[in-house]
């Protein structure tokens, strides 16, 4: 980026506040019979909207969407092209109800839900879209839009900080896509400046405002299964969601002798079969998606879209996608703090895509009365020993959690969804836990954040739980690269034995970008 574009956080924040107030709230009073003040709706600028943005832009259509941002216009009008397609087909759905298809969601088909999606395209459709201003680069949009109340971010993980961060200092309401940052260091950053800032802050890991999520919580906390000493989770991801444990494209290099068929020298070919000159597609801005990545590298179909996520640049793997979904449960129902050791053991790791499959394991020390536990996290389609309990059924492919107690077991789907006891004995005697978690209205993750930034509750997963949720997550990663055991000092987020491993908390950025 060169001196004259670039634009740092501090420089255009300056700019941005010598202009006033974004927006104010105008009483009803002053604006009389049949208008609607302005503090009855949100004006919510998006930031990433071609893939998961365009599914919290639909949950968000009640309110005032007044700017849309993304590095791709050209993928994100593909999505939004396809609303009416969508809307249809979600119409025949609830017209003639039908078995979720693969890699559906396991919660039941709900026709009001779905209506009121459908609700949401139409008008995202209709009125959104036609009315909002487009920007590529967030920053501007930030400097030049004075009405926006609030943030939407759903970029790649790598960028989430840099805007939530730069929103937050304008007094923006910030709602991030899961995972909530590429770094523990901007973890702790983000979880600070939103306890200074005081805004409505909410990651979007949906499954903690489900019921079921929160029943589970809750048969933890009634002593349906004990003491748990051990928990185990895994995941599907990435097996057939995007490539991991590959070799970044390159041409082959010069070498005394012809490549042989070991494992080295054969993925040495697979770099070289992938590579290829592929130009930058029209629309694309492909500086501004490197964004804050410590190196410059050049584009390739394998990186964009969504498979940024496989890519150390980028993202941080299947745990940083799914672990939200997943540990949240656990670490909320057991009171998890920071663990103070982990172990990441991994297929091969090439340092710039992520192994086809990890297994983590995290030691947690005692809570108060609760006992020490150990987690252990499975990617890549490993899975723990399927509990005699079960009987003839599997535990479920895509994902769960199992959580191991001195008087039963808990099992949850994905997102805390169906969690049931083991044994089913004990599941028929115990009943429905006692209720001691609030239930969020309809149990819609983004207006639940909405009605936050109104003063009407509080959020549902807050950056100062999400960033700590997050960090767990990110110590998988830390492992992983250090290549050995860490030893963790959470208060003084410090690895203590490895001290390489210190510099992998934190992350360089490129030149022109901070946080």
């Amino acid at each position: 980026m060169s001196k004259k574009k670039e634009i740092s956080r501090r420089t255009f924040l300056t700019k941005v506040a010598a202009g006033g107030a974004a927006c104010a709230i105008v009483p009803r009073h002053v604006l009389g019979r049949g208008f609607t003040p302005p503090s009855d709706t949100l004006n919510i600028a998006a930031v990433g909207v071609g893939g998961m943005g365009r599914t919290n832009l639909i949950n968000l259509a009640s309110q005032n969407i007044v700017a849309l941002c993304d590095v791709d216009w050209r993928y994100a009008d593909k999505g939004f092209d396809r609303l009416e397609i969508d809307i249809e087909r979600l119409k025949k759905r609830i017209e003639l109800p039908a078995p979720p298809q693969p890699g559906e969601s396991s919660a039941p088909f709900d026709p009001v839900k779905a209506q009121a999606r459908i609700d949401g395209m139409i008008k995202l459709r209709s009125v959104h879209l036609q009315k909002a201003t487009r920007y590529t680069d967030y920053r501007q949009m930030l400097e030049r839009q004075k009405d926006i109340d609030a943030v939407m971010v759903a970029t790649p993980d790598h960028m989430h900080a840099s805007i939530a961060l730069a929103a937050m200092d304008l007094g923006k309401h910030v709602y991030v896509q899961k995972p909530l940052c590429w770094s523990v260091e901007e973890a702790r950053k983000l979880s600070r400046r939103a306890t200074e800032t005081k805004v409505a802050t909410q990651m979007g890991n949906q499954g903690h405002s489900s019921d079921d999520g929160r029943t589970a919580v809750e048969y933890v906390w009634s002593g349906a299964i004990g003491d748990v000493r051990e928990v185990h989770i895994w995941t599907n991801r990435p097996l057939g969601f995007w490539p991991q444990g590959v070799p970044r494209p390159e041409p082959l290099k010069a070498a005394p002798e012809p490549l042989k068929w070991s494992g080295r020298d054969v993925n040495a070919r697979l770099a070289a079969a992938i590579c290829g000159d592929y130009p930058i597609p029209g629309g694309l801005a492909w500086d501004l998606f490197q964004g804050t990545c410590a190196s410059n590298v050049d584009y390739h179909p394998i990186y964009h879209p969504f498979n940024w996520r496989g890519w150390t640049d980028w993202g941080v793997g299947a745990i940083g996608d799914m672990g939200a979904h997943l540990i949240d449960h656990s670490m909320w129902a057991l009171n998890l703090g920071f663990p103070t050791s982990v172990e990441t053991v991994s297929t091969p790791f090439n340092g710039a895509s992520y192994p086809s499959a990890t297994l983590t394991f995290y030691e947690f020390p005692a809570r108060g009365a609760m006992p020490p536990l150990k987690l252990t996290w499975y990617d890549g389609g490993l899975k723990p020993n399927k509990p005699e309990e079960l009987g003839d059924e599997e535990l479920k492919q895509e994902g769960g959690a199992l959580l191991i107690g001195t008087k039963g077991k808990l099992l949850h789907d994905t997102y805390g969804f169906k969690p049931r006891l083991l044994p089913k004995s004990l599941h028929d005697s115990f009943g429905k836990p006692p209720q001691k978690l609030p239930r969020i209205a309809g149990e819609r993750h983004e207006m639940n954040w909405v009605d936050a930034a109104k003063g009407k509750v509080e959020a549902s997963s807050p950056f100062e739980y999400a960033a700590r949720l997050t960090e767990v997550m990110l110590l998988g990663v830390v492992a992983l690269r250090a290549g050995k055991k860490i030893y963790y000092d959470g208060a003084n987020m410090r690895v203590t034995n490895v001290l390489q491993a210190n510099d992998y908390l934190r992350r360089d950025y490129r030149q022109g970008w901070s946080i």
